[in-house]
C-alpha cells in the first residue's frame, strides 16, 4: 500500500500502536524495568527517555530502540534508520556536549 493510499495512516497507527503495547508489556517485565514512553503521530514515533544522566538516557534508548526493531521485524515492518533522530535536552547553561547514542551493535552510531 503506497503512502498516498487514504487508508494509510489508519493502518500505520493500528500496527504501531499493537507494536507500542507489546512494547510496553516488555519493558514492564526486564529484569531492570527501562523508563522510555513512546509517543506516536501517524507514521512518525518517537522514544522519549527522561534521565538526569546522559549515560543512563543512552541505555534507556538503546534497549528500546533494540526492542522495537525486533517487534518491528516480527511484523515484517521496517524502521528507517536514515530517518532516525536522537536529540538530547539539558538544562546547563554552558556548552553542553553529550555523548553520542552508539547504536553501532544494531546498526550503526547516531550523534
Amino acid at each position: 500500500m503506497s503512502q498516498d493510499s487514504a487508508l494509510f495512516p489508519i493502518l500505520s497507527a493500528l500496527y504501531i500502536a499493537l507494536i507500542f503495547h507489546i512494547f510496553e508489556k516488555k519493558t514492564k517485565i526486564l529484569l531492570f524495568p527501562i523508563s522510555v514512553f513512546t509517543l506516536s503521530f501517524i507514521n512518525d514515533s518517537f522514544l522519549i527517555s527522561q534521565e538526569k544522566s546522559c549515560k543512563k538516557s543512552n541505555t534507556n534508548l538503546f534497549c528500546s530502540y533494540s526492542i522495537i526493531s525486533s517487534l518491528f521485524e516480527q511484523f515484517s515492518l521496517r524502521i528507517e534508520y536514515n530517518k532516525l533522530k536522537v536529540f538530547h535536552f539539558s538544562r546547563l547553561m554552558k556548552n553542553y556536549k553529550p555523548p553520542p547514542l552508539n547504536l553501532r551493535l544494531l546498526e550503526g552510531s547516531l550523534l
